[in-house]
């Protein structure tokens, strides 16, 4: 016999479960919020178009027919679903689930993303998060070619900043970091006069730090380091640190993340001049409607930040 399933629906389906789930028409009327007779005159319209009797009933209850047993077995498969289905649904309306992309240059990231990305996880296990770190200008182009949906980042020159939401920057201070028993491990106070026969390891030319350390020295009337070891790898630059008389030129919050995990072999060179970056913003599309779960990273981040 050809079975007429192409009538069957989700109504079927639910009922068909609620059945092999509680053995009970009765019981399953009630789950579903329908009379009994309205589950009885159900049941009998599913076992038409399948063509045969799904369940019959015995004094403990309703017991599924062998062709009844595997109709149930993707009754339950499809009602789980669509269950887990509603369940990602409202989790994600709820800002409880979703996939977030974030960009961020080093400072804020190591500084202000990390503990927002924690307190979210705690209200939030569910979410997706996808960080990048890299220069602002990587990051603002994939902002508007969708790549992010937030980004820590300076507005390069390039950028039309009419297309993009721009909170309140936060300006950078930069330290710089030595080896545990470098020659200048007890001078106080330094001037950049006292670090011009030095060797650095710094980001590449025109990134912000390189650009705040070659100006301080010009400034001052004085050569720019020439003795430079090119690198944006934190993990390249602990290492030849600790085994060199090589300067670092870090973010204040890379340094402190830095002197926390390496308190015994990495050192701060303390400077008489502060010496800060140009601001950076929490940044996002202009007229762009981010999910549930962007919008409650957002919020956080504007907390976190302080702006």
């Amino acid at each position: 016999m050809k079975l007429d399933v192409q009538n069957l629906n989700l109504r079927h389906l639910r009922l068909v479960h609620a059945i092999a789930d509680t053995g009970q028409l009765s019981v399953a009327a009630n789950q579903l919020a329908i009379s009994q007779p309205a589950a009885s005159r159900t049941l009998a319209e599913i076992e038409r178009l399948v063509g045969e009797p799904l369940f019959v009933r015995n004094p403990k209850g309703m017991i599924a027919t062998e062709i009844g047993r595997v109709f149930c077995r993707h009754a339950d498969a499809i009602v789980g679903q669509l269950g887990s289905t509603v369940s990602d649904l409202n989790a994600y309306q709820a800002g409880q689930a979703g996939t977030i992309r974030i960009g961020a240059v080093t400072g804020p990231a190591v500084g202000y993303v990390v503990p927002t990305v924690q307190a979210l996880k705690k209200e939030a296990p569910l979410a997706e998060v996808s960080i990048d770190v890299a220069p602002s200008m990587e990051l603002l182009d994939g902002l508007l070619r969708d790549a992010y949906d937030i980004v820590l980042a300076r507005i390069p020159s390039h950028i039309n900043a009419n297309r993009l939401e721009i909170s309140r920057g936060r300006v950078e201070e930069v330290r710089v970091l030595a080896r545990a028993g470098h020659p200048l491990e007890n001078d106080g106070g330094l001037g950049f006069k006292d670090l011009v026969d030095q060797a650095w390891i710094i980001q590449g030319a025109g990134m912000p730090i390189r650009d705040a350390i070659e100006q301080a020295f010009v400034n001052r009337n004085l050569s720019a380091p020439l003795d430079v070891i090119d690198t944006a790898s934190l993990v390249f630059t602990v290492g030849y640190l600790l085994k060199s008389d090589t300067l670092a030129a870090v973010t204040a919050e890379v340094a402190n993340l830095l002197l926390s995990t390496r308190p015994d072999g990495l050192i701060e060179i303390k400077l008489k001049e502060e010496l800060i970056l140009s601001p950076y913003h929490l940044i996002r599309r202009n007229g762009h409607a981010m999910s549930p779960i962007c919008d409650r990273l957002h919020r956080l981040l504007t907390k976190e930040l302080a702006i």
